[in-house]
């Protein structure tokens, strides 16, 4: 069954870090790039930090500096480290995975809450 789990989220006070885990399952092939989108409330989801399936990274300005997002050598588990969370960050961060056989659908986590108090 392809699914996504993700792990990690919580509350934590800003400064702080957090490191967000999400694993695709072996029944996702060809996969071409994995994300972190993130959705607070009242707004539209948007990107995070996205790693494609070669290496290359892009991430929103506004994290610039402070995520970092990594795969492992699998390729079936990407990682989001947080640090210097700012309240700003607080938003359900789902976990997106894009595949070859599926392009234009990618699969997409349940959703992890992260929190970050002032």
């Amino acid at each position: 069954q392809a699914q996504l789990v993700e792990s990690g989220g919580g509350l934590v006070q800003a400064g702080e870090s957090l490191r967000l885990s999400c694993t695709a399952s072996r029944a996702i092939f060809g996969i071409v790039s994995m994300a972190w989108y993130r959705q607070a409330p009242g707004k539209q989801r948007e990107l995070v930090a996205r790693i494609q399936s070669g290496g290359p990274t892009n991430y929103a300005d506004s994290v610039k500096g402070r995520f970092t997002i990594s795969r492992d050598n699998a390729g079936y588990t990407v990682n989001l480290q947080m640090n210097t969370l700012k309240p700003e960050d607080t938003g359900v961060y789902y976990c997106n995975v894009e595949a070859k056989l599926r392009v234009g659908y990618p699969y997409w986590g349940q959703g992890t809450q992260v929190t970050v108090s002032s």
